[in-house]
């Protein structure tokens, strides 16, 4: 797929007040490490994370979500009415229905003209929203849309831990280490019909590849709302997922050169989905990108699924990490396996 007219007008985000460090989840966890006879410092060392951030308790996602949509108005100066199209593309939603994008709409003032949807597809929901508003544009369909979400890994990882402190077993440890990694913020992106008098980073476009058959490896449910009336349960085969991802990776990289035309030595920055250390190091090493053309957040935010990828964007834009004329490739991977490339020339 390829872009002409389509531009990013905006970021917005929104962190939450509750840092909580790897520390603090094995101080929760310390019986269960006393068993296994496990050193603390192990989660920081297998995963790269030092510490994520939580919601208050009982906080509602769509909240987050507006918050998040009302800074990204801000920065670009658009009017609630100009907003034709709202995607919310969350993992975490209000309800199993309505669409939170309607709570989100609503909280931002949207006019009844818009149109507006959730958009589900594990962590890549928020890139999938971004093509299907780019797609709009470029249609003429629309003049703007915007694609917004708001994670919460607190109560999956409460949940989580309190399973290990009952199981005491390595094997769930294992399957559930992936979880703790998580994080928590809300996002939104405005994406606007270019405008050759006004700069800004224009979507080139991208393409996507999926391995399907490997859709069990990290499972989430089996009720998708948040809070849940049922019990939830996330399992993931971390070896699984970096293995088959990469490979994925491997393939859908390769298929981004060729749609876009351009040579591994022309990308200026990359942004991918922030996972953890070994699988930055492991992709980054398998498609021959340095190490100092990323930019990271996972460090210190975790993985914040849906969030992880443009947050990170934001946060390098707001730094100057990401430079006008730079060649920019926003590498998505999620559950299922699902993979999304965007080329961005900033």
């Amino acid at each position: 797929m390829r872009y002409h007219n389509v531009s990013i007008a905006s970021f917005g985000y929104e962190l939450p007040p509750n840092v909580v460090t790897s520390d603090d989840i094995e101080e929760r966890l310390a019986p269960l490490y006393e068993t296994l006879h496990f050193k603390r410092g192990q989660l920081e060392a297998l995963t790269g994370i030092r510490e994520r951030r939580f919601w208050d308790p009982g906080f509602i996602v769509s909240q987050g979500a507006i918050i998040a949509g009302q800074k990204a108005l801000d920065a670009c100066g658009l009017l609630p009415g100009a907003i034709q199209m709202l995607i919310y593309g969350g993992v975490c939603r209000d309800n199993l229905e309505p669409a939170t994008a309607c709570a989100v709409s609503n909280g931002l003032g949207l006019g009844p003209d818009t149109l507006v949807y959730d958009v589900s597809n594990a962590c890549l929901g928020i890139m999938n929203g971004m093509v299907q508003v780019a797609n709009a544009i470029e249609l003429g369909h629309i003049e703007a849309g915007m694609v917004v979400s708001c994670e919460s890994a607190r109560q999956i990882v409460d949940i989580t831990i309190d399973r290990l402190l009952e199981s005491m077993n390595m094997d769930i440890f294992k399957q559930t280490v992936a979880t703790l990694t998580g994080g928590s913020g809300a996002v939104a992106v405005i994406l606007t019909r270019s405008d050759e008098h006004k700069p800004g980073p224009k979507l080139l476009g991208g393409v996507c590849r999926s391995a399907l058959e490997h859709h069990a490896l990290c499972t989430w449910g089996p009720d998708t709302g948040i809070p849940s009336s049922g019990l939830q349960i996330m399992n993931t085969d971390s070896v699984g997922v970096l293995q088959n991802g990469v490979t994925l990776g491997i393939e859908t990289f390769e298929a981004f050169k060729r749609e876009l035309d351009f040579r591994d030595d022309q990308l200026d920055r990359i942004i991918c989905h922030q996972v953890g250390a070994a699988h930055q190091d492991t992709l980054l090493k398998s498609i021959g990108i340095p190490k100092e053309k990323d930019f990271t957040t996972f460090q210190y935010l975790g993985n914040i699924g849906t969030v992880s990828l443009p947050i990170t964007a934001a946060m390098a834009a707001e730094r100057s990490v990401l430079e006008p004329g730079n060649l920019v490739g926003l590498l998505g991977i999620g559950s299922g396996l699902n993979c999304l490339m965007l080329g961005v020339r900033w």
